[in-house]
């Protein structure tokens, strides 16, 4: 078999294979979307009830909580970044990364000091290469995240706010993660996680909502010890949701692309490997039919 043929035999079905895999992991990934919106909806009755809870508390006491005060002249900021734990998810984890950086800028022309938290080991190794330091990471569970990780994560963050600035701690947290939209539109977001303000949106009580009339036992100050961790759990957890699906979708997305190309380029080297092998047999006729006019013509020179 000539090189050519050979050649284009063996990438037609290299690419065939490529083809394959990508398609395995595009249903793989329209599979997980489903239990992920799943959990994500799941997640939502327990967040809002928590979230009217806390408004109520925040609404009908006057206690000044840690993580609800603004405190003066800030000079420290963390940033959580949330991106994914592997690639071939397109662009995911760059727009994160993207819209952090363009963060960061924004705090530091405020004369802020920023200090990184990262969830997901791509976010991991973009600060790990450029040699930046980061006080606490976290990697696996990007499209599958527990409440138990975000629990965690939680803990971390509010230590960190709780710790004086001297001491190394910080005066307010940012998030930056992809929310979900729709299965063709994420959008990379951010939000201010601490100082700690009731968020208005798909987990806000309706504006015509009645918050209800708590008693606080034994004060509202205990009650609010107790909620606002959980809350900051919550709302973690929500993000990291919301990412899970993204990421999710632009694999998906991804690898559809990548299999379309795949298509794409297997049949162009199908084209190419039958001219080729067109080109071969007509070769070999002509070689033939040379070859037989070349015997007649030297047999009939012998007559």
């Amino acid at each position: 078999m000539p090189a050519n043929l050979r050649e284009l035999r063996d990438r037609k079905a290299s690419v065939t294979t490529i083809k394959k895999l990508t398609r395995a992991m595009e249903l793989i990934a329209a599979s997980r979307i489903v239990k992920a919106q799943q959990r994500a909806q799941a997640a939502g009755p327990y967040a809002r009830e928590l979230t009217r809870a806390v408004s109520a508390v925040a609404t009908f006491s006057n206690v000044d909580h840690p993580l609800t005060t603004e405190k003066e002249n800030p000079r420290r900021a963390a940033v959580l970044l949330i991106t994914s734990d592997r690639g071939q998810a397109g662009a995911y984890s760059a727009n994160v990364i993207r819209e952090g950086e363009r963060l960061n800028q924004l705090l530091r022309e405020d004369e802020k000091q920023i200090v990184s938290y990262i969830t997901g080991r791509k976010g991991i190794a973009y600060y790990t290469f450029r040699q930046r330091e980061v006080a606490q990471s976290w990697a696996g569970e990007s499209d599958s995240p527990s409440f138990a990780r975000a629990r965690e994560v939680a803990d971390a963050l509010i230590e960190a706010f709780l710790t004086p600035t001297e001491e190394g701690g910080v005066d307010e947290i940012h998030i930056v993660f992809t929310r979900f939209v729709s299965m063709l539109t994420q959008r990379t977001d951010v939000i201010r996680l601490l100082p700690l303000e009731v968020v208005e949106g798909e987990e806000a009580p309706a504006a015509d909502d009645v918050l209800p009339l708590y008693e606080f036992e034994p004060s509202a100050e205990d009650v609010l010890d107790g909620l606002l961790p959980k809350y900051v759990a919550s709302r973690i957890h929500y993000c990291m949701l919301q990412a899970a699906a993204s990421e999710l979708a632009n694999r998906q997305r991804a690898m559809k692309s990548a299999t379309d190309n795949a298509q794409d380029l297997i049949e162009k080297l199908t084209r190419d490997l039958n001219q080729a092998r067109q080109a071969q047999i007509t070769q070999e006729i002509s070689e033939i039919v040379g070859g037989a006019s070349a015997l007649a013509d030297a047999n009939a020179g012998s007559e």
